[in-house]
């Protein structure tokens, strides 16, 4: 079992950065893949980044690539996700999610087994 707390989410005007950071529970976060999503009112959840167990390797989604960063510390149980060029359409709500899988990256929110409860990005005009 994981537990996930997402933290660093808060109100930014646009061109500004945050860094969120999710602290997992547990002794199995060094083989789990992570990942960030996000969930705008009205919309679905959507993909944002995900990084392997390792860290070796990243994924992005189009709207974010070269603007955020995934990365992970593994001796301290924690996922960041470094978010630059913040634009009003970043706004939602960030969730972290994590799957026991030590071998490869994950981007469909199905294929995860864990979820933070959320922490909420405002990105002002």
């Amino acid at each position: 079992q994981v537990q996930l707390v997402e933290s660093g989410g808060g109100l930014v005007q646009a061109g500004g950065s945050l860094r969120l950071s999710c602290a997992a529970s547990g002794s199995t976060f060094s083989t789990c893949a992570m990942g960030w999503f996000r969930q705008a009112p009205g919309q679905g959840r959507d993909f944002v980044a995900a990084i392997a167990a390792s860290g070796a390797s990243t994924s992005y989604a189009a709207s974010v690539k070269g603007r955020f960063t995934i990365s992970r510390a593994n001796a301290k149980n924690t996922v960041y996700l470094q978010m630059n060029s913040l634009k009003p359409e970043d706004t939602a709500v960030y969730y972290c999610a994590a799957v026991a899988s030590p071998f490869r990256i994950y981007t469909n929110a199905n294929e995860y087994e864990y979820w933070g409860q959320g922490t909420q990005v405002t990105v002002s005009s």
